[in-house]
């Protein structure tokens, strides 16, 4: 069994990348994280894993990420929300399980507030809610912060890559999706994969969505020595006994 791909026109004359693999049951979708696009490791695994195992999975890009259009200086939190919505709108039909890693669990996340009665339950790895203003903000010098104010961006330096543009429009804009300031109305089960090592996203910070959920069924797995991107063969195996536990 294969996948099979496509473009969803989004009428803007923006249009998002997609690849599924056919199967039965609650669609997997996968929500990828800031800057990460769906040929990553973990939503390759997945992949791999709905092929084997039968299940149908969803996976795409959001705008100005991997093979979709879109200005990445133009891009905000509340466009790839709603890139999301799109995806599960118009590509998918019944029950899904959202797995976000990152943003991804941030968007996952509002995608399920969204759509409370399509949402079977959601796999977290390394869930990133409220970055911008949480930990992206705070993480800024002086010196970046005045850049941003003055120019409207700041090049981030990255070990993974080239350094990025972070715009003014993506730390404002991103104030108006916020969920950690207050409980989280999300009361399907949630389980969260979090490394005790990773630099970017502080496992309290993840604890934090698990403790805010209104669910009681969250399981908060820490991963000693894991690093942000969870991605060894042993974080991937793990990542699909989740995924196939609550599908």
């Amino acid at each position: 069994m294969g996948e099979r791909s496509g473009f969803l026109d989004r009428g803007d004359g923006e249009r998002i990348a997609w690849r599924e693999v056919d199967g039965d049951g609650p669609t997997v979708v996968w929500l990828g994280g800031f800057r990460s696009d769906m040929g990553g490791t973990k939503a390759v695994a997945l992949a791999e894993a709905a092929q084997a195992r039968g299940w149908r999975f969803l996976r795409f890009d959001y705008y100005a990420h991997g093979e979709s259009s879109g200005d990445w200086n133009a891009a905000t939190i509340g466009r790839w929300r709603a890139d999301s919505l799109a995806v599960i709108d118009q590509l998918t039909d019944g029950p899904l399980v959202l797995v976000g890693s990152s943003m991804g669990g941030w968007v996952a996340s509002l995608a399920a507030l969204a759509r409370p009665e399509r949402v079977k339950a959601l796999v977290l790895i390394a869930p990133a809610p409220d970055f911008t203003e949480a930990l992206m903000r705070p993480a800024m010098s002086p010196e970046a912060l005045r850049e941003l104010e003055l120019n409207g961006v700041w090049l981030q330096p990255s070990e993974y890559d080239a350094p990025y543009a972070i715009t003014k429009r993506l730390l404002d804009e991103g104030r108006d999706w916020l969920v950690l300031d207050k409980p989280v109305p999300i009361r399907c089960p949630v389980r969260i994969l979090q490394g005790e090592a990773d630099p970017d996203v502080p496992w309290a910070h993840a604890l934090a969505l698990a403790q805010a959920v209104e669910t009681d069924d969250v399981v908060f797995t820490l991963i000693k020595a894991g690093d942000h991107r969870l991605s060894r063969p042993q974080d991937l195996e793990r990542l699909v006994a989740t995924v196939a536990e609550v599908r």
